[in-house]
């Protein structure tokens, strides 16, 4: 691979934009329908391929969240152990105010909301109704002969 071709395939990984890679590692190239060929052909080629593949795979590993961390979120959203960060309006005296950031926990809906997500995880809120029917079906042939279907 060369240095330009590595240097479209780390820019790929950035947005997975082939158009936009391929322009910041060929500047002289200035027509997107140009860009955007050639750098479909690029992402055809085996080595870069693997090298793109190779990273995202690194860097999925640290930059999505897994099951474990949303489910982990959502019960200390739940349990009221997060909080976030909101702007509030604070009066200083003589008819001024002034922002001022203040750290606040999550409301009931947000908690409510969490319970909800996690209840649907664990399948909590789906009923479970087993119907038994025993019934014999039974075939009657009634149609007469002679009517062209023989």
């Amino acid at each position: 691979m060369t240095e330009k071709q590595k240097i479209f395939a780390d820019e790929y990984i950035i947005d997975l934009n082939a158009t936009r890679a391929y322009k910041e590692a060929y500047p002289t190239v200035k027509k997107d329908e140009v860009a955007k060929a050639k750098a479909s052909k690029l992402l055809t080629k085996a080595d870069i391929e693997k090298y793109v593949n190779e990273k995202l795979k690194e860097s999925s590993g640290t930059r999505i969240a897994d099951t474990a961390e949303v489910m982990q979120y959502l019960t200390s959203v739940l349990r009221g152990e997060e909080t976030e960060e909101v702007i509030a309006v604070e009066g200083c005296g003589g008819g001024c105010s002034s922002a001022v950031k203040v750290n606040k926990g999550f409301g009931a809906k947000d908690r409510i909301k969490a319970a909800e997500l996690l209840g649907k995880r664990f399948g909590m809120f789906t009923e479970k109704v087993q119907i038994e029917e025993s019934a014999v079906v039974q075939i009657i042939d009634n149609v007469p002969k002679g009517d062209g279907y023989d």
